[in-house]
């Protein structure tokens, strides 16, 4: 009897030869270019130990990280503020040929300010030792020498005369000096007030994964006909799991055969990363409201709104090799503290005049004692007031009167507001106090109405809250910001402080990297 041949067998090994090919053609080219990818990250280790901590060679490789071929590093940025003083040392991961991620923060604050030691610059030592030893505790030895130390002072010192302002950051300056780590000439210095709203954007965009490789997109990879899931922070938010040099060796080979034989186990799509090359669609807005300026910070999308910008508010923003036209302003003297002194009639850096009473429609009526700022200690009560908030309001008109530019395209742009935007909003209930929260510009205005209308028979825990809530929402209106505008309010993202800092780190490592690597 004649055997019929098993078609289905012959089907199956006509498939099985070429995909196990495939397979080991694959497995071969991926583990070459990972040993080349190996032998080439511990010649760069070697080379960065040799050559000594210069500027540009401040990037290590640790064992946990080096086996996905990566550099590790630090930076330590110092946000001298009014208020107070605030260390932030982020570690770095970057992967060959992606920019880098951030992989830990640790943050500490102290008060007051720098600001506060103008008069006695010695005082000021004990506070900035103090903080350096937290980076030392943070960072491994090894990796002192070729940390980065920067202080970048805000509106505090900008506020201060000329002259105590370089002896502050002189003082600080010889302590940066003595320490074990990486310091330049310029590692102190006074913070343009545009670029802190800058580097603010970039923190914010950065930890909600808008800001993005300049390459525009990326390959996403499926199994058995299935697309993976979007990324929602962004490949710069976590380390991936694997190599994206494995990813394109697979793409080496010949696709066509390979989705051929296993199309239903493999899809393969190019997505677009979001990226800020379509400007204004996915990026977010800044805003900050700090103690003596508050900023606030966009990428336009309508050309309009670049036409129509006073002088000053534009500022080109170069990172990835491409360059952003950004809305950036820095209102000196509009911050919640020295607002609060125009507001009360006081003058900013000196004593009201023979020690002369501040009265106030914004204060409790009954309300008399005494408020300290930039340390001067003032005197001030209220006034009797038919209509607490209405004059409070004309008050606050009257202070931020053509003072601010607006700008309609901020009612079409998601916005994160933090600071004392955030503390406010938190201390009323507007928003959790731990976790943050979303709520619309005129919910600042309710509240102010509410808050004034009982301070007048019912003293609140703080005597300001009525005055800073009606700038706070005459503010946010003068700028454009319509009553029902959404905004949200976070102090951070995936643990990550939303300050300027992480962006002002951020952008030292891409110049860095340019400076490497210069056009050719």
């Amino acid at each position: 009897m004649r055997k019929i041949a098993n078609h289905g067998t012959l089907r199956m090994t006509k498939v099985a030869y070429p995909l196990g090919l495939c397979v080991g053609l694959f497995i071969y080219v991926a583990y070459i270019k990972w040993h080349r990818a190996s032998a080439a990250q511990a010649f760069f280790t070697i080379a960065a130990a040799a050559s000594g901590a210069r500027w540009g060679q401040q990037a290590h490789s640790i064992p946990d990280l080096a086996t996905y071929g990566q550099e590790v590093f630090y930076g330590i940025m110092f946000d001298a503020g009014s208020t107070g003083t605030r260390i932030h040392v982020f570690q770095f991961a970057r992967p060959p040929g992606e920019t880098p991620i951030l992989t830990h923060e640790t943050f500490k604050a102290l008060k007051p300010g720098l600001s506060a030691y103008a008069d006695d610059v010695e005082k000021s030592t004990q506070g900035i030792q103090e903080l350096l030893d937290v980076a030392k505790q943070d960072i491994p030895f090894d990796f002192w020498k070729a940390t980065p130390l920067v202080l970048k002072a805000t509106a505090g010192l900008r506020l201060l005369p000329g002259e105590k302002a370089q002896k502050l950051l002189q003082k600080v300056k010889e302590v940066f000096k003595a320490s074990p780590f990486l310091v330049g000439d310029d590692c102190v210095s006074i913070m343009n007030g545009t670029d802190e709203g800058v580097s603010a954007w970039i923190t914010i965009n950065f930890l909600t994964g808008k800001w993005r490789d300049a390459k525009g997109s990326m390959l996403r990879r499926g199994v058995c006909g299935k697309q993976s899931a979007d990324r929602t922070k962004g490949d710069l938010a976590a380390p991936v799991s694997i190599s994206r040099a494995w990813l394109l060796t697979f793409l080496e080979l010949p696709t066509v055969l390979i989705c051929f034989l296993i199309r239903q186990c493999c899809v393969f799509t190019r997505c677009d990363l979001g990226s800020l090359k379509t400007p204004g669609r996915s990026s977010v807005g800044m805003l900050d409201l700090g103690g003596g300026s508050t900023q606030i910070t966009f990428l336009p999308r309508v050309e309009g709104t670049l036409q129509a910008s006073p002088p000053g508010h534009l500022t080109a923003l170069q990172m990835f090799n491409r360059t952003y036209k950004l809305y950036s302003y820095s209102y000196l003297g509009l911050g919640l503290m020295s607002a609060r002194l125009a507001i009360l009639g006081g003058v900013e850096g000196k004593p009201a005049k023979d020690g002369k009473e501040l009265l106030s429609p914004c204060l409790p009526p009954e309300f008399k004692g005494e408020w300290e700022h930039a340390e001067i200690t003032y005197r001030i009560s209220g006034q009797k007031a038919a209509s607490l908030y209405d004059l409070c309001a004309h008050r606050v008109s009257e202070i931020l009167r053509n003072k601010v530019h607006r700008t309609q395209e901020v009612d079409h742009v998601d916005f994160y507001a933090f600071s004392y935007y955030y503390d406010l909003a938190a201390s009323v209930g507007l928003i959790d106090a731990e976790k943050g929260g979303s709520l619309v510009v005129g919910d600042f205005e309710i509240a102010a109405k509410y808050v004034c209308r009982t301070l007048e028979t019912r003293p609140q825990a703080s005597p300001f809250t009525c005055m800073d809530l009606i700038y706070i929402s005459s503010l946010l209106q003068e700028l454009g910001f319509p009553r029902d505008k959404v905004l949200k309010l976070t102090r951070k993202i995936d643990n990550v402080e939303t300050s300027w800092a992480l962006g002002a780190i951020f952008h030292y490592i891409d110049s860095l990297n340019r400076q490497k690597s210069p056009p050719s």
